[in-house]
């Protein structure tokens, strides 16, 4: 059973950063693309970011600059460097990530963790 469990939501006041931090386990052949969205309340899930098993990443252009994606391929791990953090930054973020097993191929998300930017 494949598992993505996100970490490093809180609460920040405006200009502060976060870290979020995701981990996939279970019976894992390879993780290809992983990437991070977000959910405003009354809006659409948007991607974030994302970053390739080779290291090629996509941003929204609403974090360019601020945000920063990178993974650790051997720990099965992606991170989100958020930085300069703006109100409305605020959502639940999710992790996803392509991911083969034995028995398929494909994208998997996580719980999600809840973003506050507020003072």
């Amino acid at each position: 059973q494949v598992q993505l469990v996100e970490s490093g939501g809180d609460l920040v006041q405006p200009g502060g950063s976060l870290r979020l931090s995701c981990a996939a386990s279970g019976r894992i052949f390879n993780i290809y693309t992983m990437g991070w969205y977000r959910q405003a309340p009354g809006k659409q899930r948007e991607l974030v970011a994302n970053i390739t098993s080779g290291g090629s990443t996509n941003y929204a252009d609403s974090v360019k600059g601020r945000f920063t994606i990178s993974r650790d391929n051997a720990k099965k791990m992606v991170y989100l460097q958020m930085n300069s953090l703006k109100p409305e930054d605020t959502a639940v973020y999710y992790c996803t990530a392509d991911i083969l097993t034995r028995l398929t191929r494909r994208i998997y998300w996580g719980q999600g963790t809840q973003v506050t930017v507020s003072s």
